[in-house]
């Protein structure tokens, strides 16, 4: 570790309550917090009203609590943060860094998700257009702390990516390098489903001069048709009763080795092992684990 004190985070979408595979997402990331001092904050990534579920920020946080998750500081959410979005978005759109895209999905059908520069020059105005970031032919590359080395050419890959929806939302993008500089994250531990983005946020880092934290990614617990444990796949919600043998088996999910009583211990019991005995370098090196092979 370097002198720069430990800041992670966990990051939830309120698209839907937690279940398992957030839950050894969240404790990956606090037992990586808490096992050298450091702090561990929360914010609610409700950056897209028409997917949130009603309800579900409650849950959430309820969830968290009753499985003895305690965070450091206010709850930040992102529904609060759009007017430092918004300004950064009209900065960057100013300096010819992003543009206006008009294109509609079926324009881009058949594009295999890379895009193809079609509004790159043609100048739109910023008003009922997605706004587009330009990237540079170059290939970003990190070293995970779990799955490795991870290399994307930004050009080839991906295309110049959206910062701003045309129905005026906020990308994810954009708003997670803004907030996790904004909050001083030093560490991001997060699902391997996200791994694919961090090359767009190194560049976004690079290209607004903020510091790279640290990455982290722990494998997706998938279920038998390969689909992850998600919301979007209607994932049972974690039962408030069963949090010590939950916790427990994701520890053991994690690769750590908790004692078989622990399971019948209390959450805060499981959590204090889990950060007594943390080791990262135990965490399997695989983006998928299968629910069923978990113990």
């Amino acid at each position: 570790m370097n002198d720069t004190p430990y800041i992670g985070r966990f990051a939830p979408t309120p698209s839907g309550y937690l279940h398992f595979g957030s839950l050894v997402a969240a404790l990956a990331s606090y037992l990586d917090a808490r096992s050298v001092g450091g702090l561990w904050l929360l914010r609610m990534e409700d950056l897209d009203p028409p997917r949130e579920m009603p309800g579900a920020q409650d849950a959430i946080l309820r969830s968290l609590e009753t499985y003895g998750f305690e965070w450091d500081g206010a709850l930040v959410r992102q529904s609060e943060r759009h007017a430092e979005y918004a300004a950064l978005i009209q900065r960057l759109f100013a300096q010819g860094l992003a543009y206006a895209c008009t294109c509609s999905r079926k324009q881009l059908e058949g594009t295999g998700g890379i895009y193809p520069g079609t509004c790159r020059n043609a100048g739109h105005p910023d008003h009922d257009a997605a706004i587009r970031l330009r990237v540079p032919e170059l290939e970003y590359r990190f070293i995970d702390r779990v799955q490795g080395e991870f290399r994307q050419h930004l050009g080839r890959e991906v295309g110049d990516f959206v910062i701003r929806r045309r129905d005026g939302l906020f990308a994810y993008q954009l708003a997670v390098v803004l907030d996790d500089a904004w909050q001083g994250v030093t560490d991001v531990v997060r699902g391997a489903d996200l791994l694919d983005s961090t090359p767009r946020q190194l560049y976004l880092q690079e290209l607004l001069g903020l510091p790279q934290p640290r990455y982290l990614h722990v494998p997706l617990v998938i279920q038998p048709d390969g689909h992850k444990l998600g919301k979007s796949y209607r994932s049972p919600p974690l039962p408030a009763d069963q949090a010590p043998p939950l916790l427990a088996r994701a520890l053991r999910a994690l690769g750590q080795q908790p004692p078989a009583e622990l399971a019948d211990g209390t959450p805060r019991e499981v959590l204090a092992w889990g950060i007594a005995h943390w080791d990262a370098s135990r965490i399997p090196r695989s983006r998928t684990l299968a629910e069923a092979q978990l113990r």
